[in-house]
């Protein structure tokens, strides 16, 4: 679908794949890479402007923040793939009536959440890992944030449902214009106004109200080829149930991420012993450096997935397995490169982040162990997105429970009882590799089953 054009809708049914792929991913790709290294030079500002210990409150927050995106990301995945798919059913009112239906959802549920989570914020917090010499920090900066939520809710979920409609490359405007925002904002907050970690989640909010505000204004516009109408259904059983059914697997995903870090936190704190704090700190630097190539990825997957869902619905089996091979080589490409930069710059990665020499000697050891497999991370989120893309929710369910839940989590019981802190790191790399062989164990049986799928329905 092309950014001026409803007739060009047509493309993602008949132009060339990677044509496509260059045309929808790199925009989510660069949008990607914005947010995550803002991320990245956020936490820089906290560990160089506040202090060590700040990081180690941020990295208390990653849980919650975790949960935050579950609940905006259970709409906002279920409606742009329903959207895409209906889009190539040449079902233009329904789509329509899936944009509706996202927006409502996106503010109810930032109310209930954010809502419930500032009212038990501190016992959340020490939930997750929180300790005396932290709690300030991570309160300081999650109450900002949640807050905020319904702005990040609408800005996230309608900032999904216009690149589902053939708008990636204003996507990408968009998600950039949040970021430039706040890398203005969070150095003037921290260092000139001496706001602290308040500072960095404030420029945060400041820069998705900016990016809501564009979001908003494009689904009002005429020329929008999927806009919002107030004749359409606004608050649908029927559509709420089928983006809740396929939003599923990475409302799971960030749920399981959440209780994950909750075992994670604990371990550290546990095997750390009097470093306890900055070994959590130091699971954030790595963390950090982690998501950025996994945001790049997740860059990928957000091309694919209109490709994907549009030819799913068209019946076009062919460009739907061509799209996933050039989309898995990619992800491949992109984490190996992440693999070679943490075991070769360790030092130089955690040192970017804090001045402090025990959080980056434990930083440099969580490098070096945890992203051994890194290199196949980048295969197994491609194929997990894949069945989200083509509406196969539990499926992707499925596969994104086995490296979170079925493996991280026992491996995390385990390594850690035998190796003290080297085992969590260990934890994390084992999961990986698991989780990348269910996955094409996985694919290889699903991809049988629909090339018969589709030989039936040629044949009639």
């Amino acid at each position: 679908m092309g950014e001026s054009t409803s007739q060009s809708s047509l493309t993602l049914g008949t132009a060339p794949i990677g044509k496509l792929l260059l045309q929808y991913s790199v925009p989510a790709i660069i949008a990607s890479v914005a947010t995550s290294l803002y991320n990245i030079i956020d936490s820089m500002f906290i560990g160089q402007g506040v202090g060590a210990l700040a990081i180690s409150g941020l990295a208390i927050t990653f849980p919650l923040m975790n949960l935050v995106i579950a609940f905006c990301m259970f709409i906002a995945a279920g409606g742009s793939t329903i959207c895409s798919i209906f889009l190539g059913q040449k079902d233009h009112k329904r789509a329509i009536d899936v944009l509706n239906n996202v927006l409502v959802l996106a503010i109810i549920h930032s109310v209930v959440f954010g809502g419930l989570s500032l009212l038990f914020l501190d016992e959340i917090l020490y939930f997750f890992g929180a300790t005396e010499e932290t709690i300030s920090y991570a309160r300081e900066f999650m109450r900002i944030i949640l807050y905020g939520t319904p702005i990040s809710y609408i800005f996230i979920a309608l900032n999904n449902m216009m690149r589902a409609t053939g708008y990636p490359k204003k996507a990408m405007v968009t998600a950039l214009l949040s970021v430039a925002v706040n890398l203005v904002l969070a150095p003037i907050f921290i260092f000139v106004l001496k706001w602290g970690i308040a500072g960095a989640a404030f420029a945060t909010i400041c820069g998705q109200a900016v990016a809501m505000v564009w979001v908003v204004r494009h689904f009002f516009e005429k020329n929008s080829y999927v806009r919002f109408s107030f004749n359409g259904e606004m608050l649908s059983w029927k559509i709420v149930k089928r983006i809740y059914s396929i939003g599923l697997s990475p409302f799971l995903m960030n749920v399981c991420a959440c209780i994950v870090v909750i075992f994670i936190n604990t371990a550290l704190l546990k095997t750390g012993g009097d470093n306890g704090n900055l070994a959590v700190g130091a699971f954030g630097i790595v963390n950090r450096t982690g998501m950025l190539f996994v945001m790049i990825v997740f860059g990928v997957t957000q091309g694919m997935q209109p490709i994907l869902g549009f030819n799913y619905g068209a019946n076009q089996w062919q460009r739907v397995k061509h799209t996933l091979k050039i989309g898995f080589v990619a992800g491949a490409i992109i984490t190996t490169v992440g693999f070679l930069v943490a075991e070769i710059f360790p030092y130089q990665v955690a040192s970017m982040f804090t001045t402090d020499a025990t959080l980056i000697d434990i930083s440099v050891t969580g490098f070096e162990i945890s992203f051994i497999f890194y290199f196949v991370i980048g295969g197994q989120i491609v194929i997990q997105n894949f069945f989200q893309s083509i509406g196969k929710p539990k499926v992707s369910i499925f596969l994104s429970l086995t490296r979170q839940l079925l493996f991280l989590v026992p491996t995390l019981l385990i390594l850690p009882a035998l190796f003290g802190l080297k085992g969590v790191w260990w934890s994390l790399a084992v999961s990986d590799m698991l989780a990348f062989v269910v996955g094409i164990i996985t694919l290889s049986i699903l991809l049988k089953r629909e090339n018969r799928h589709f030989s039936m329905i040629k044949k009639q």
